[in-house]
Order: structure tokens, then C-alpha cells, then sequence
């Protein structure tokens, strides 16, 4: 009975081994399955797959104006009318009434110099000729006492009642008050000539401004020494620079081969590059009647058809000569992308967008054609990277990378 039971103890091989065999394909199958499954798919995302080389540009505004422009140039703001403001006389700057920003009107007092010794000049000058005006009296009175006698003498000379003598006296004292009343006058011009002279030089330490402008730079400071030559040291020239804000115009080089372009009244566009986004309407205002040779160039200058209280001297512009004035309409800045980055997929126009080196497929509604650019109407704004000539391979969520310019 021992040997019976334990012969029932024994294990089928076979039975044993095959078991485990078959779950080990299964899962090997099952692992090889997915593995292909998630290979497919990290090989649609581009995982696997090296970048695509694309080119890239960035969406900027464009302006329809740009379509009109003819000749491009370069250059800054300059005003017409500019002024350093310092005195005829030397002087020390004893008060300074205006800073850099400030406004000032014509003949308006913006600076004065010390005055102690030309106003002493003034008062006497004024001293002088007011002595003078006396003196004038005094000779007067005597010419007219004289006039008297020289009649009374000339009556009793007629009736034989004086002698010859005494009436060429008479006549002599008569000649010599007359002489001095008119040296008394020519003494007085003398003397309202100093003063005129005094009032000027006190007047050369008040410093005005000649025109209306507003203060650039401020070039000396209260305690300096102003002279006119400024060749002492630490002597300053000029007091402050002013300008007319009117007076700014855009001065930029034109090559002389493209002169045939260009027209004195030709409508042009204006952007600064301290205001990239804004456009201002311009106009040729002079051909300037001479070139530069050792640059080949002729200067043009051009001036601001709308003041705006932002534009500044020396700040650089770029100037756009147009073919004809642009309108309102064409003025107004637009979303515009070059027309090669546009693909068509399934009655939809799509540009690829460059988000984290991968390129997002976008769609987007167009508008007008403004020359090889198109206006975006919605879909992608200013500032985002789209891919240009997309290649065919490109697909959405593809690894790219941009090519070297």
C-alpha cells in the first residue's frame, strides 16, 4: 500500500514544463506588441526621428503703405532752427531760469550775467546827460541874451547914438552863444550815444531767447564764467542749446543713381526706431544742391506732415519715398505673413507654428494680398515663429529645427 501511494506522488514532466513556456510567449508577444505600438507612436511624434531642418521667420505688422514705396533711405532728425544762447560780453552767470525740457517764447529772459559794472556805466552815462541837457539851458539863455543885445545895439548904431566898436562886440558875444548852444547839442548826441551804448551792454548780460523752442542741453551752470570766445579755461561759450520743435526734419542720404526717383512735394513715410511701431506721414521739403563724394550720396531732407511732441532731435529714422500719398486705410498697421509659409490641407489654409522646436499646425482666415505678403485675419499674432516653405514632410508635432542663415 506504502509503494502505491507513493507512485501517485509523481510529477508529468511534460505537463510541468509546457505551462510556463507558453506564458512566457504570450508575454513576450504581448511586450513585442506594444513595444511596436509605442514605437509607432513616438515615431509619428518625431521622438525617433531626427529634426527637419525648416526656415523661419517671425509675424510682424506690415503696413499696406509699404506696397507704394519706390526708394528706401536712411537717416536722423535734425532741426532747422537751432541756437547755443550765450552774451556778447564775458561775464559771470548769476541766474539760469529754465532746464533741459522746458519751453520758452521769444525775447523771453533765460539766463543773466553779473551787471555791477555796466550799470554803474549806465548811471553814469544817464549822469552825463542829464549835465549835458543843463549845459544846453545855460547856452540857450545866453544866445537869447545876446540875440537882445545885438538887436538894442543895432537900432542905436542906426541913429548914431554908439560906435561901430561896441556893435561888433555885440555881434561877436551873439555868434559866440549861437556856437555854443550848438556845441552844447552835439555834446548831448554824445551823450544819449554812451548811454544807448550802456543800456546795450547792460542788455548783453540779460541772455533771451530768439525764437520760441524748447531747451536741449544745459551747458553751463550758475557761478561759470560766459564769454563769448570761450577760451579761458573753464570758461563756458554757451549757456543752453535750444531748438525749434517745428523746425525738425528727417536729413537722410539718397545714392546719386537713384535722384531720378525722388521729387521735391514726393510724399514719403517716416519710422523711428525709438517708435518702431508708429508710421508718420512726410514729404520732400528740399534737394539739397550738392553731393557728397567721398559717399556718392545727395542729402534729402524731409519734413513732418503731423507734429507729435515724441519725435526728438538725433534720433535715427528710415524714410520710405512713395509713388503716390497713402490713405487713411493703408496707413493702419496689418498682421501680414510672406505667402510661401501658407499650406493648403483639406480646403483649410494652415501655417505650421514653431512652439518648443516643434511645429503646431494652425489654422488661419486670410484677407487682402499685399505684394508676396498676405493679411492675416485670425489664426496667429505678432511676435509668434511660423515655418516658411514648409516641406512636405512636415507634420503636425514633427522635432524641427531652424536652418542657419
Amino acid at each position: 500500500m506504502a509503494n502505491e501511494d507513493l507512485s501517485k506522488l509523481k510529477i508529468e514532466k511534460t505537463r510541468a514544463i509546457s505551462r510556463p513556456k507558453r506564458r512566457k510567449k504570450i508575454v513576450f508577444w504581448s511586450l513585442l506588441a506594444l513595444a511596436i505600438i509605442l514605437s509607432g507612436v513616438l515615431y509619428s511624434k518625431g521622438i525617433f526621428t531626427p529634426p527637419v531642418q525648416v526656415q523661419v521667420a517671425t509675424v510682424t505688422q506690415v503696413h499696406p503703405s509699404q506696397t507704394l514705396t519706390v526708394l528706401n533711405a536712411s537717416g536722423y532728425v535734425v532741426p532747422q532752427r537751432k541756437s547755443a544762447l550765450a552774451s556778447k560780453v564775458t561775464g559771470r552767470l548769476i541766474w539760469l531760469g529754465v532746464e533741459e525740457g522746458n519751453r520758452v517764447k521769444k525775447d523771453q529772459v533765460v539766463a543773466r550775467l553779473e551787471s555791477q559794472d555796466v550799470t554803474a556805466a549806465k548811471d553814469q552815462a544817464e549822469a552825463n546827460v542829464t549835465a549835458v541837457r543843463h549845459n544846453i539851458e545855460l547856452a540857450r539863455a545866453e544866445l537869447r541874451e545876446a540875440t537882445l543885445n545885438l538887436e538894442r545895439n543895432k537900432a542905436l548904431l542906426a541913429k548914431g547914438y554908439i560906435a561901430k566898436a561896441a556893435y561888433d562886440s555885440a555881434l561877436a558875444r551873439y555868434e559866440k552863444a549861437v556856437a555854443a548852444v550848438e556845441a552844447a547839442e552835439a555834446t548831448l548826441k554824445a551823450s544819449l550815444a554812451g548811454l544807448e551804448g550802456a543800456n546795450i551792454s547792460l542788455e548783453y548780460t540779460s541772455i533771451r531767447a530768439p525764437f520760441d523752442a524748447v531747451v536741449l542741453t544745459k551747458n553751463a551752470d550758475i557761478g561759470d564764467i560766459v564769454t563769448p570766445i570761450g577760451a579761458a579755461a573753464n570758461a563756458k561759450s554757451a549757456v543752453i542749446t535750444i531748438a525749434d520743435m517745428n523746425s525738425l526734419q528727417v536729413e537722410a542720404d539718397v545714392s546719386e543713381s537713384n535722384l531720378n526717383k525722388i521729387k521735391v512735394g514726393q510724399p514719403c513715410e517716416i519710422q523711428l526706431d525709438a517708435l518702431p511701431e508708429e508710421r508718420f506721414r512726410g514729404a520732400i521739403h528740399m534737394i539739397v544742391p550738392t553731393a557728397d563724394r567721398t559717399k556718392a550720396t545727395v542729402m534729402v531732407k524731409v519734413r513732418f506732415v503731423d507734429k507729435d511732441s515724441r519725435i526728438l532731435p538725433e534720433m535715427s529714422a528710415k524714410v520710405a519715398f512713395l509713388s503716390r500719398p497713402a490713405t487713411p486705410e493703408e496707413q493702419k498697421p496689418r498682421i501680414a505673413i510672406n505667402q510661401s509659409a501658407i499650406v493648403n490641407r483639406k480646403e483649410k489654409k494652415i501655417v505650421f507654428l514653431v512652439k518648443e522646436e516643434r511645429a503646431v499646425e494652425t489654422p488661419i482666415d486670410l484677407g487682402t494680398k499685399m505684394g508676396d505678403m498676405v493679411e492675416v485675419l485670425d489664426g496667429i499674432n505678432v511676435g509668434q515663429q511660423i515655418v516658411l516653405n514648409p516641406p512636405d514632410k512636415l507634420r503636425n508635432g514633427l522635432k524641427i529645427k531652424a536652418a542657419e542663415k
